[in-house]
This record gives structure tokens, sequence and C-alpha cells, in this order.
């Protein structure tokens, strides 16, 4: 489709996009790095654009979840789509989480961390957004809800019927075994794997063993089987791409920043650098070893002072 982008698109980003920019589910399996953020953004706009979504939910963990709203979404999204975002916060009630309600042609778009689905306040407010658009909804980083018994995954599963388009995000889709990616690509939809529940699906491809715990039988993964065909399964509706694969990223670009100390920092670091000893607040914090007193120096420059007595 034509589509005006506010950042050039690398090439891999391009053929991310031309591959799932209007299927109603996609996995963007890419490496940290390779900007799957962009294009996702990009995606948005695009079904927006098209008139298919007038809403999109992005979920992320609760250490990234505020750079969608600070950088990329900004530094992405077309200025030409007018639009309505909102971060999510604990008052649902929030005088600037009001406008994500409106009517109107604009876009709507809330980001919520992924903790707050484990809330019943969260869960509400996510299924009240989600009835009162057309959405697409994404999870980024989406091995945060690869847990199948864990309460936030069940939630944000049971938001699927709420939403047109679904969208995962993560460079890492398989953490620790083949069976993280259940979850993941239930939330997609439940019939893309061929496999009704975890337990199935493990049986598919992993074997297991049964052992004796203080008198209890526990079946245990012993190793996996039938990845091949896993792999096979997953190539419809995902893309794989990793850093070295992309020839025209640019070379990694070295900043130096200067952080200048506050007074109480250099009073407080001068202190424990001549006599290996310190004072604030009238607590005291001491170094026997010199290895001590260099930690003890660099906790100062990072703006953390632990004193003895704790």
């Amino acid at each position: 489709m034509h589509y005006k982008y506010k950042s050039k698109p690398f090439a891999h980003q391009k053929k991310a996009l031309e591959m799932s920019w209007d299927k109603e589910v996609f996995a963007y399996f890419m490496e940290m790095g390779t900007g799957k953020s962009k294009v996702l953004i990009d995606n948005i706009a695009m079904l927006y654009n098209a008139g298919k979504i007038n809403g999109a939910l992005i979920v992320a963990p609760k250490g990234v979840y505020k750079n969608w709203f600070d950088q990329e979404i900004p530094n992405h999204m077309p200025d030409y789509v007018p639009k309505k975002i909102g971060l999510w916060r604990t008052d649902p009630n929030a005088k600037d989480l009001k406008p994500l309600f409106s009517t109107g042609a604009d876009l709507h778009i809330l980001i919520m961390n992924v903790e707050a689905f484990s809330t019943k306040k969260g869960m509400h407010f996510a299924e009240k957004f989600l009835n009162s658009h057309k959405n697409l909804m994404a999870i980024d980083e989406s091995t945060t809800i690869k847990n199948p018994g864990a309460l936030r995954t069940k939630n944000i599963v049971s938001l699927r019927p709420l939403t047109k388009y679904r969208r995962i995000l993560t460079g890492s889709p398989v953490t620790k075994s083949p069976l993280d990616l259940f979850t993941q690509c239930y939330f997609l939809d439940p019939f893309l794997l061929d496999q009704s529940s975890y337990y199935a699906f493990r049986t598919r491809y992993a074997v297991c063993r049964k052992i004796n715990v203080s008198g209890r039988s526990v079946e245990i993964v012993v190793g996996y089987r039938n990845l091949p065909e896993l792999s096979e399964k997953l190539k419809p509706f995902s893309y794989r791409v990793l850093k070295d694969d992309c020839l025209d990223l640019p070379k990694k670009t070295y900043m130096k920043r200067i952080v200048e100390l506050t007074d109480e920092q250099k009073k407080v670091y001068k202190q424990m650098k001549q006599e290996a000893i310190a004072f604030l607040n009238g607590k005291m914090v001491t170094s026997a070893t010199v290895i001590t007193q260099l930690m003890r120096l660099h906790q100062i420059t990072c703006g953390h002072f632990k004193s003895n007595d704790g």
C-alpha cells in the first residue's frame, strides 16, 4: 500500500511490513537493535490509514513501556496521523486518560505495562478501552506471557476476542525451552500451532520423564522433539531476523556523556577518597579495604549512599 514513513525504514523493516501489515495476527521475532518497535508503529499507522483500526493497545514490561510514549511513537509515528495517546497509571480516572475514550476520527493509543494485567483495575481499564474501538493489540517482549499458569498471561489471552489484529514482538521467542512459544502464539490465535492446550503442545514437542519427589510422581521435561515441524508451523505468521542478517544497519555509535556531581556528592566523594570515611545526613559509611572504598566511590557517583547501620 501507499504509505509515507516518518523515519526511513531499513530493508528488513520493509520486508517485515510487507509480510505482515494487513494480517490479523503476526509475530515479529526480531533481534534487539533491528527496530521492531518502528515496524509495529508503522503497521499501526498503515492499518489506521486503511480504515481498519482506530485504536491500539501496546503492552510492554514496566521497565520499558514509558519509552513507547516518550520516544518510539514520537520518533516513528507519522505526524499526519491524528492521535490521542495515553500512558497507563494506577489512577484510571486520571484526566489525561479520558481522551482515549472520545469519539471522532483520531487514532487512540493506550500503552500499559504487562504487570498491570495482574490487577482487576488494569484489566477493567483495558477491557473498557478495547470495547471502545476497532483495535490492534500488541505484546512487546512477549516472553513475559510465556507462563501459561500466570495470572497476567491468562488475563491477556482472555482479551483476544476483543481485538481484530494482534502482534507479538520479541528478539528471543525462546528463552529457556521451545515450550515458551505456546502461550505467545496462543494469544495470536489458538489454532496456529494445531494444539488445543499447553499440555498437548508439550506432549508433541517435549520428551518427559516421571520422577519421584517426596512420595509424589512428577513429570519433568528431559528433551525436545519434532522441532523442525514446529519451525515450519511458525513461518506463515512470523518474521525472524538477526542483526547479522541486516547488512544496511549503521555501525555502532559510541558517545561519551559527562554528568556533573552535585555539591553534596562532591563533598561525600572527597571524604571517601581521602579518608575512607564519609558522612551524609548524620549517617556514616566506612570502607576497610581498597576494593570496598572503590565500590563506595562508585555508589556515591550513582547517587546511592548506604550507611554502616543500613
